[in-house]
Formats: structure tokens, sequence, C-alpha cells
């Protein structure tokens, strides 16, 4: 088998290669070096690499599956893990000059339960500066450019990790989502990501331990890897108490549910998110490749109550509670969306905390409300095709203004604020030829319910070519000559494990 070709195989043929001695973690560590030296620079999706520490860690994998004696259902499986995340010995930046030689002493909980189940971290994977916004790009280590056209963005905040998986750099990554985050790259670079409900993966590392609106989950190229990364990060503990516990075989046996007896709502704009009328049009496609399908399919009404400004004050709060001190003390090291939601936090009331929590429950007794005569609901994830990367954000969509940077993220974060489960499955292209992502959302709770659905629902799209997951053209990738580093003013500076090549760029 070529390099190439290995590099390209799911999480789970290599480690059932593993398994049948086929090929050894090893030849897998690589593979995805190769595939990382050869694409990596076209795109700037990696950040700190380690590739002498993830051979040492291969090689005693290698010795592992010759014995017969794996650590867990990923050893020796190279990941990314997101850049907002600690991986222990590595440069860890959060896209900040404030910390552009940061070396992580300890694992966040997530990352040490995946390395526990024997992956090997890789790289980490990068994100806009501390995660504001929905374009990966910071003043450390530049832009993350779309796998299909690099001059345009992958998404964010989890951009780095959505277009490493398009690409095929590495088989599972890390991602986190408070308003879109995980979902909104996968659905611009062609992928799977995935919202837990609020309970299911423990983020102890979360400012507000009570606050729903930021969760931790997996990213992969399919579901079923999806599934096998799930099943390692999934868990309870203490310090994050929105965290249930569960049987460690939660998610083993989450099947493909049979499509005549799904029932699913839809909706083109979430109550009156403005959405392009070419997307309007894609998703009306994909609705219409659907319906026939399945039980029923209906739309429905997703106006659920003042969701825009909800969200305004309860990610202020999450933010003035990250961010309040430090820039108050240091306002010039941060960026420009670190500092307006820091004002825009000062500027709230405990009168406005107070209703805006009042409310997200009046939006979750009506979003429950609706669930009760669907399975799932369906709509875009992204309102617009992917635009440049060096602008931060669409200035307008469909003639309406953003009033601010993240407004164009509608879509997903109005998703956020029931603390339900989401998805964002592939589903072809769109008008402009780019990635096209399906947002599935499912029940509170629900979410054992949610991805059996969004197992059927991957596989009649992929039956289909124009539904079809699609793939980058890897030679005009190649060919690109797109400077995605051309922000960066402050790079990132120290050693981090190995031989210091965690602090170069994949570029």
């Amino acid at each position: 088998m070529s390099t190439s070709s290995l590099a390209e195989l799911p999480a789970r043929d290599l480690v059932a290669g593993f398994a049948g001695s086929r090929f050894t973690p090893s030849d897998v560590v690589e593979a995805c070096l190769a595939r990382i030296a050869d694409l990596g620079p076209s795109i700037n999706a990696l950040t700190a690499i380690d590739a002498e520490g993830a051979r040492v860690a291969a090689r005693a994998s290698d010795a592992r599956w010759a014995a017969g004696t794996p650590l867990g259902p990923l050893d020796g499986l190279p990941i990314g893990v997101k850049d907002l995340q600690d991986a222990a010995g590595f440069l860890t930046t959060h896209g900040s000059p404030r910390f552009r030689a940061n070396v992580a002493r300890a694992d966040l909980l997530m990352v040490s339960r995946l390395r526990a189940a024997g992956a090997i971290v890789l790289a980490k994977t990068n994100v806009p500066e501390f995660g504001a916004g929905g374009n990966s790009r910071n003043p450390v280590w530049g832009a993350t450019g779309n796998p299909f056209d690099p001059r345009l963005l992958a998404g964010g905040s989890s951009g780095g990790s959505a277009a490493a998986l398009a690409v095929d750099l590495l088989p599972l990554c890390t991602g986190s989502d408070t308003g879109g985050s995980l979902r909104l790259p996968a659905a611009l670079c062609g992928i799977v990501g995935y919202r837990p409900s609020a309970d299911v993966v423990a983020h102890p590392a979360r400012p507000l331990g009570w606050s729903t609106i930021s969760v931790l989950g997996p990213m992969a190229r399919d579901m079923d890897d999806l599934l096998l990364m799930l099943r390692v990060i999934q868990g309870q503990d203490p310090d994050d108490p929105l965290s249930s516990p569960a049987p460690a075989n939660r998610f083993a046996h989450v099947d493909a549910r049979p499509l005549g007896t799904l029932r699913v709502g839809y909706s083109e704009d979430f109550g009156g998110v403005p959405v392009d009328p070419g997307i309007r049009e894609t998703f009306r496609s994909r609705i219409a490749a659907i319906a026939p399908h399945v039980a029923e399919c209906r739309e429905i009404d997703m106006a659920l109550g003042d969701m825009d400004r909800t969200f305004d004050i309860l990610r202020a709060e999450s933010f003035l509670a990250a961010f309040g001190k430090a820039y108050a003390d240091a306002p010039e090291t941060f960026g420009p969306h670190i500092a307006a939601n820091v004002k825009l936090g000062e500027g709230f009331t405990l009168a406005d905390r107070a209703w805006a929590h009042a409310e997200q429950t009046r939006i979750l007794r009506a979003f429950n409300a609706r669930m009760r005569d669907v399975d799932v609901v369906l709509m875009p994830t992204v309102p617009v095709s992917p635009f440049p990367w060096s602008d931060h954000y669409p200035a307008e969509i469909d003639g309406r203004k953003m009033d601010i940077y993240y407004r164009w993220l509608a879509l997903t974060y109005r998703g956020s604020l029931s603390g339900g489960p989401a998805l964002t499955l592939p589903a072809g292209r769109d008008h402009a030829g780019m990635p096209f992502g399906l947002q599935v959302l499912g029940p509170v709770r629900g979410d054992e319910g949610l991805l059996s659905a969004g197992l059927a629902l991957e596989s009649l799209l992929a039956a289909n070519p124009g539904t079809a997951r699609p793939r980058p053209d890897l030679e005009r990738l190649r060919a690109s000559r797109v400077d995605l580093t051309s922000i960066v003013t402050h790079p990132a500076a120290g050693e981090g494990p190995g031989d210091g090549s965690a602090a170069v760029t994949a570029v």
C-alpha cells in the first residue's frame, strides 16, 4: 500500500490494519508526516508539530500491537488537537501573542482520554485568536485556507482541524463549539462535526461551569470514525457540573436508524436568519432528495424567541469571565474580537443577565415543543459560501448588514442555546462549487438518536454523487501560491516537545 493511500484510510481501517499486522502505527505516522509535508503548506492547518515524539510513541505502539496488548481502541492513531486545548509538552498558543511561547504542562481531560486509549498527538490545529470568530486566522500562525480553494476561509474556530481532515493530514481531530466553532468549519471543509449535549463530554476547563453553550466534541471524515472517537472521550468529570455519569459503552451500539421511520422537520433560516439565496436553493435540493425516503418531512417554525440577544449576553458573560481581568490589565495584547466581547459584557447589567437566562429557558421549552413531533430538524449550517480568508466575516448577507463579527454564525449559535446535540454532515457542493454542510439538530440529551439518524442520512447522501462528501482537488491544492502567513506579526516562540519542531508551522 502506498504512503498516500495509507494516509487516506479511515481511522477504523487503520486500527483494523494494526490488528491484522498489515501495517504498523509507525507506517501510519510516516504516511501522515509525508502528507503534511506535501499538502500542509497549501492550507496551513497545523501549528505545533512533534514528528520525533510521534515516532517514538508509534514505535511503542508497534510493540504493543505485535504483543497483542494494545492500550485501547485508538492505539497508534495519530491525531490533531485544537490549539485552544492543552496537550502536555506541546506549544499551545490559543492563536494569541500572549501565549506564543506557552508549552502546556498537562493534558486537557479530553486529550488525556485520547492518549489513554493509545492515540498519538502528532500536531495542534489552527484557530482564531482565543477561538473568537468563524475564521481561523491569527497573528501567531497565520490563516488556514480552505482545502477546496486556499484563497477562501476554512471556518472556525476549529478550522485547522476541519481542513486537516479534509485533505487526510490526520485521521481524527478534536474540536469545540460555542456558537458553531465545530459545525461551521466541518460544513465549509466537507467533513463531519458533532456538538454533543452538554452532559456528554466533560469540559472541566470551561470558565463558567454551569453554562451550556460551550462544549467539546469530535471531528472526523465520516460518522463511523466520529463514533470511534466519541466512545473514548465521552464521560463524566466532577469538575464539570454539567457532565453526567454514563456507562463506558454508552455509544458502543449506535446503528443507522431505518430512514423510513424518521420524522424530519426542516427550516431554511432558523426563524429568520439571513441566508444567501444560493444556499437556500442548495438546501431545498437536499430536502427534496431526502423527503421521499423518510416517514415525514415538513417545514417547521423555528422562531423560538429572542435568540440573538440571548446569545449575545451569554457569550459576553463567558468572555468577560475568561478575559475580563487580563484585558483590563493589558488591552493592547488582545485582538479586536476579544475586545468587542469584553466591552459588550461590560455594558450588560445584572437585569440583562437575568433576562437572558430566563429567555434561554423559554427558548429551550419552545425547542422541546417543536421536537415532540419530529425526530430531527434539518437546516443549512452556514448561510453563505466560503469567502476570502482575508475578511474576518461577511459585512452583509442577503442585503442585511452584520452588526457584530459573529452574527453570520446565527444558524449554528441559535442551536447552541437549547443545550442539545447537533451534527454537520457533508452533503455535496453548494451553488458556488464549495462544500455544503447539512446541519442536523436532535432533542436535548437525545444524542444516541441523533447519531443514529446521522448514520442513516450519511448513507443516503453518500449514495448520490451530487450529495456525497466532496473531495478537494489535490493537484490544484499543491499548485496554490496563496500566502497564508502574511498576517503573522508575533510568530510562535520557544521550543515544544522533541527537537523543537513544535514551534514550526506546517508552511
